[in-house]
Formats: structure tokens, sequence, C-alpha cells
């Protein structure tokens, strides 16, 4: 799917997302990631969402968000609640939803200058 808003100066934007991908600033990337505003980190070392730790998101509190989207995939889940503690410690909220559903929050809120955090599980179709 495309996606279609009026693109802030300066700021990243998901111009569109599908199986295996999403696209920033018109950008593919078709591994994990997080991504802020003003950049992406494409080392995040987060893989599937079977495979996360708390280790993946003890790199969040130090992006200082007010709050992180978890884009899971193709589908909601929800991370068991010990690996999301460095952000209960920090006090980021965060909230969990689909990749899809991630991206277009990601969006709105970022146009609103809501300093906004997205880790976006990106899955591999599988043959």
């Amino acid at each position: 799917m495309k996606l279609h808003l009026d693109h802030p100066s300066n700021r990243n934007l998901v111009t569109g997302y599908g199986a295996g991908h999403v696209d920033i600033n018109h950008r593919r990337y078709e591994a994990s990631l997080i991504l802020l505003p003003d950049r992406v980190i494409e080392t995040w070392s987060a893989g599937r969402f079977e495979t996360l730790t708390e280790r993946d998101f003890e790199t969040i509190p130090p992006l200082t968000p007010e709050v992180l989207l978890i884009g899971t995939g193709a589908r909601q889940r929800f991370p068991a609640p010990a690996l999301l503690r460095p952000l209960i410690d920090a006090r980021i909220g965060y909230e969990v939803m689909d990749l899809a559903a991630a991206c277009r929050t990601f969006n709105i809120l970022m146009a609103e200058g809501r300093r906004v955090a997205a880790a976006l599980l990106i899955e591999t179709p599988r043959s």
C-alpha cells in the first residue's frame, strides 16, 4: 500500500509498506528497524517476533521517545511483558500493533510533532 501525506521537511515519512518491506521517504527497507522522525536505525538487533529479547528494547530509552509503536509484522502479537521492562523503567509509553497500523500511526504522530519512535519488525514472506 502507498501512503500520501504532506511531507514535513527533513522528517521521515512511511511512504509504503507490504509483505517483507517498508518504504521510508521512497527508500525500501527489508529488515527490522527503528524509525524516528529524524533518522532510521537499520542496525536494530531484533530479527523476528519469536526471537525478541529484553536487550532488543534496551536500545530505545536513549532515543528519548515519548511513545514507541511496536509493529509486530503482518499481524498484531503482544511481546511478553518482561521484554518491555526497559520501556516501563524509562517511562516510555508503547502501543503494540501490526506493521501496517504502526506505519500509519507513525506518520500521524510524526506530523503532529510528537516524539514518536517505531520499532518495525519486517518479516520475510515465506514461500
